[in-house]
């Protein structure tokens, strides 16, 4: 082994991408743009290795799930800052439903006073947290199902099916997915109920919050497993003795957390910055272009999972990321906002950001439809991914008036969401027989969690 492929030397590297915005924060450099975006971006990629060889030396000693699960929040916990943020923004503005109503589009949009600006906010809030949550699986799960796909002719990834047919190649998923997969269903049921009631309160924050909580106590009583195809770094950590192997977990999981929190805000905050002086509107960049680069840590990492063939498990992590992101950023952002409007309240949001909701669910439900009988191939990453791309451009030519339509960007959100339902219910009664079975498998973690035998395992083969 020479002195460049050893794993130190491998850490060492992606250390040293994150030096430079380690000097810029401590030394409080003013850089223009280009360079924040430049320097940050770099910081992002070397965590985001960092933060992958943590998760993988991780499991050597605690459930797989749990791990991924670590991974998943530390990846996406700049989605959580800059949502809170604005939720914050909007409760400090005293942004109440009440205090909204009276007031029209345009006089939120301008922002002129505290209340139009705190109301202003309160959408934003809604804005990027759905547009993540669209991200994380128009680009994300659509995108990944291609890359392992395309790089299966080289790492032979045991994963992936050749199949006769055009684009009919798929990825297989891991049957232990299913309790993230029927916990996911859950928080998107629960997800079209929302806009219900006129924003996002202490109901929501209790159910969507216990649901992780549950599914966290679930998966902490999972099996700590071994995998055969942990290579590289990780594999070289895993052979370290106690304590030095959870020391450097870690150690890991604390610099690179802590890099991208405060590394991707910035990278973020620079490409609007970017847009925006070439016309590109406001909301658009904090729905799209925000949460697209806050998602990059997680994107980043699940790709250097598939690189080594370990395709199940970065496909757990996506689909943890996003059962995170559906259950406790939503749950967080209304205590957040309760806490700066000084009482429990309900953060309020406008019928657009109601669709905005509903897309998103419907958006869920889908993709749960595709994955329900553990595997997405090709085909169906490229309609996830038309789906989710068509939908933004249309309605980005809507709000620059780039083409004349029949219709609004509300009426656009809410055919796109009977589409997704169609398509969805469609799927779900074509496999209902896996639907069950999914079930069935989710059912039997909660039996084992709480010492009793499975009754579904046999059937699921």
């Amino acid at each position: 082994m020479s002195r460049l492929s050893h794993p130190l030397a491998q850490v060492a590297a992606a250390v040293l991408l994150t030096v430079g915005w380690v000097v810029v924060s401590l030394l409080g450099v003013d850089m223009d743009v280009v360079a924040t975006v430049g320097i940050s971006g770099l910081a992002v990629l070397g965590a985001s290795f960092l933060l992958a060889w943590g998760a993988e030396t991780a499991e050597k000693d605690v459930p797989r799930a749990f791990a991924i699960a670590v991974l998943a929040v530390l990846a996406v916990a700049p989605e959580y800052a800059v949502d809170a943020l604005y939720a914050w923004n909007a409760g400090a503005g005293g942004a109440t439903a009440e205090a909204c109503a009276p007031l029209s589009s345009a006089e939120i949009e301008a922002g002129a006073t505290t209340l139009t600006q705190g109301c202003h906010d309160a959408n934003l809030a809604i804005a990027n947290m759905t547009g993540a949550n669209r991200i994380l699986i128009g680009v994300g799960w659509a995108g990944i199902a291609a890359f392992t796909v395309w790089r299966a002719a080289t790492t032979n990834d045991p994963a992936v099916e050749d199949r006769e047919g055009v684009l009919s190649d798929a990825v297989t998923l891991d049957r232990d997915i299913a309790t993230e997969i029927a916990f996911l269903l859950l928080a998107t049921g629960w997800a079209f109920l929302v806009p219900l009631g006129g924003g996002i309160g202490l109901l929501d924050t209790l159910f969507l919050v216990g649901l992780y909580v549950t599914y966290i106590g679930l998966v902490l009583k999972s099996d700590v497993e071994t995998s055969d195809h942990t290579v590289g770094v990780p594999k070289y950590f895993q052979k370290w003795s106690m304590p030095w192997r959870p020391l450097v977990v870690l150690a890991l999981f604390a610099y690179s957390g802590l890099l991208i929190f405060t590394a991707v805000e910035p990278f973020a905050h620079g490409l609007e910055e970017i847009g925006l002086r070439n016309g590109i509107p406001e909301f658009f960049m904090i729905q799209w272009v925000a949460p697209l680069a806050s998602e990059a840590p997680e994107l980043i990492v699940v790709a250097v999972l598939v690189n080594k063939a370990r395709s199940t498990a970065g496909f757990n992590a996506l689909i943890s990321s996003k059962l995170n992101q559906w259950t406790l950023l939503i749950g967080t952002i209304a205590v957040v906002y309760s806490i700066a409007l000084g009482g429990l309240g309900t953060l309020p949001f406008d019928s657009k950001q109601a669709a905005e909701i509903w897309i998103t669910a419907a958006q869920s439900y889908f993709a749960l439809a595709i994955l329900v009988n553990f595997e997405i191939t090709i085909r169906e990453a490229v309609v996830l991914f038309g789906l989710f791309i068509s939908q933004v451009v249309v309605e980005f030519a809507l709000i620059r008036g780039l083409v004349a339509l029949p219709f609004s960007s509300y009426e656009l959100l809410v055919g796109y969401t009977v589409l997704y339902l169609a398509l969805g219910t469609a799927l779900f009664a074509v496999r209902r027989r896996s639907l069950a079975r999914l079930f069935g498998l989710a059912s039997d973690a909660f039996r084992t969690a709480l010492g009793r035998e499975p009754v579904h395992a046999d059937r699921a083969s």
